[in-house]
This record gives structure tokens, C-alpha cells and sequence, in this order.
């Protein structure tokens, strides 16, 4: 036993024992190092899909998601793979989930993390609009939102003659809506007619404007907002939002009138005697 030590110990003493030795270590460290990470990239893994398309705005049950085997490689840190994530959810309001697509985090967003997409991007200053409008008056539901308009104002001056011009230019639409509130593009397979489209405008202009709509009920005056389609949204940079009309602009503040917070009659407050 102690003979059979000794020439173990004097083995693996020997330099060209030790770099054998390592070399075959290193060798099969390589060999199932590669093996197993072919094989982990190479092994199936089972995911959620969409199993129909899945409109905007929609609650995602289980009947809308199959199962598929899919590489590794096509599983992101953003693809969501238990289903748990994705059950009573709702697809994001500015994305539709194409049938056989995987899900996304960015897709999937909980009922409170819903947001009206008319009013997300509304800058400081400035303040959500609605215009009445209809098929006519959109073109034939040609004015989508993230397009351009020129808003153009008409009425009957003092002697009843007809004046009409541009008011104000380059308002980006935010959103076109049905007479439900329900957005008019989001869903392919609902056919909605347009009733009002928003845009943001600034304060001073949001004022002018709906002093220009209470106009429209005034019989003499019978004003109308008419929006026109322009080409600004083809634009690398779309011209920015301005008032084009003095004239119209004067017109309209001459038939109206403001008040300010100092000419409010004062309110009664029993809590004061």
C-alpha cells in the first residue's frame, strides 16, 4: 500500500504528468461547456401567443392565448412567457397584438395603466379641444389621429355677408372618436363613424376657440369651425402651431366677451357670519 502511494505521489510530481493532467481537464471542461450551451440554446422553449388578433384597448382572456415551442434566441427580457402576466389584462391603447405574436411587456398593461390616449402628450400650457364634426366634415373619416389641420372660421359679418379664413394652423390631431367616446381607428373590425375629433391648442387659443363655438348658436352671426386636412404630418419638422387671422381673431372677441376673476359677483358664505 505504501509502495503503491509513493509511485501516485511521484506521478503526479512529474511536470509532463500535471500538463497532461490539466490539458484533458481543460479539454473536457470546453467539451460539456459547449455541449451544454448548445443545448441550452437549442432546447424549446414553451411560450404564450396570440391565438387571434387582439384589438387595442381589449380585455385578454384565456380563449385568445395558445402555447408554441419557440428557440431561446426568440425570448427577450420584454417577452412575457407566463401566462399569469398576461390573463385579465389589456392590450396597450396604441398597439394591436397581431395574431401568432408573442406578448410584450409593452403591449400589456393593467386596466389602471390604461390612459386615453387624447390626453397623453398634452404639453404644459396647452389645453384638450373637441370639435363636432362627421364623415362630411372629416373628408370621409380621412383625418386620423397624428395628422394635421388647418382650423378655418365662417360667419355672417353686420351687413350678412360671408366671411371666411384661416384661424389657426398646424393642430395636430390627437384623437377621432364616435358618438360612444370609442376611438375610431383603434379597432380594424368596428366600423365607427367620427363625431368629435381633440387637439390641444394653447390656453389663450383654446378660449378663442370655444368663444367661436358659442357663436355657432348666435342666428345673425351663424359661425362654423371647418377643419382642413394639411401635409404638415409628412413633415421632417411640422411647422408650429399659430394663430394666421387677426382680422377673425377681432371679430370674434368683438361678438363675445370675457370675464375675469375680479368681476365675478361675490358668492355667499354663511360660514362668514
Amino acid at each position: 500500500m505504501k509502495n503503491l502511494t509513493f509511485k501516485l505521489k511521484k506521478f503526479l510530481q512529474n511536470k509532463n504528468t500535471v500538463t497532461i493532467i490539466g490539458v484533458i481537464l481543460i479539454v473536457a471542461i470546453l467539451y460539456f461547456g459547449y455541449n451544454w450551451r448548445i443545448e441550452q440554446a437549442t432546447t424549446p422553449v414553451k411560450v404564450p401567443y396570440a391565438n387571434t388578433t387582439i384589438q387595442p384597448r381589449t380585455q385578454i382572456t384565456e380563449d385568445m392565448i395558445s402555447y408554441v415551442e419557440v428557440l431561446p434566441s426568440m425570448v427577450t427580457s420584454s417577452t412575457i412567457t407566463d401566462v399569469a402576466y398576461i390573463v385579465g389584462k389589456w392590450s396597450n391603447y396604441n398597439t394591436m397584438i397581431p395574431e401568432g405574436s408573442l406578448f410584450y411587456d409593452d403591449a400589456v398593461v393593467t386596466a389602471a395603466e390604461l390612459p386615453d390616449s387624447a390626453f397623453v402628450d398634452i404639453p404644459d400650457g396647452y389645453t384638450a379641444f373637441y370639435l363636432a364634426v362627421d364623415t362630411e366634415t372629416t373628408y370621409g373619416n380621412s383625418i386620423y389621429p397624428g395628422n394635421y389641420i388647418d382650423l378655418y372660421f365662417k360667419a355672417l359679418d353686420e351687413d350678412g355677408k360671408v366671411i371666411v379664413g384661416k384661424l389657426i394652423q398646424n393642430i395636430e390631431v390627437l384623437a377621432v372618436k364616435d358618438r360612444n367616446g370609442q376611438h375610431v381607428f383603434e379597432n380594424s373590425e368596428e366600423e365607427r363613424t367620427p363625431s368629435i375629433i381633440i387637439f390641444a391648442v394653447p390656453d389663450d387659443m383654446f378660449l378663442l376657440l370655444r368663444k367661436a363655438t358659442y357663436l355657432e348658436n348666435v342666428k345673425e352671426i351663424s359661425a362654423e369651425l371647418i377643419p382642413v386636412p394639411t401635409t404638415e404630418s409628412y413633415s421632417v419638422e411640422p411647422g408650429t402651431i399659430s394663430l394666421t387671422s387677426t382680422y377673425l381673431e377681432t371679430f370674434i372677441e368683438l361678438n363675445t366677451g370675457s370675464i375675469s376673476e375680479d368681476q365675478l359677483p361675490d358668492v355667499y358664505d354663511p360660514t362668514e357670519e
